[in-house]
């Protein structure tokens, strides 16, 4: 698989054709660190973790997927766009801080990401009808 960008999926211009460039299809269950977990939470607990996600949801707005039309309810989190290992935090890779390498995701985004199923990602909106906010009704 060829390495993916922030900026190539930037370029694509529906929240559907993002998460299809992104999609990951792992395996739930499946260890990724193990019993080297804590490196990813000392990375992930990090003051330089910790200002560039600032700037990474700042970039994108708090928007799932840096798109516009879905502003993230609730925790943002930074998703990898190519996965990270082991081996990349202990070297202390350019891909692991690399901007190129993230953007900002809703929790079933991310999950839909890793593990599907696509509907966990499906943010389309409920069709509006007159009336359909008035709270007394």
């Amino acid at each position: 698989m060829t390495s993916r960008s922030y900026s190539r999926m930037i370029e694509l211009p529906t929240f559907e054709e993002r998460f299809e460039y992104l999609r990951c299809d792992g395996i739930v269950g499946k260890e990724t660190f193990g019993y080297e977990r804590y490196l990813n939470q000392l990375l992930y607990h990090s003051d330089e973790w910790h200002s560039l996600r600032n700037e990474i949801i700042i970039r994108d707005n708090g928007c799932d997927l840096a798109d516009p039309d879905y502003s993230i309810k609730g925790r943002i989190y930074i998703h990898h766009i190519n996965p990270i290992t082991i081996d990349n935090i202990r070297n202390r890779d350019a891909c692991v801080l690399d901007p190129e390498n993230l953007v900002c995701v809703s929790f079933n985004t991310h999950n839909a990401i890793h593990y599907g199923p696509n509907s966990l990602a499906d943010r389309k909106m409920a069709d509006r009808k007159p009336g359909d906010t008035c709270l007394w009704k």
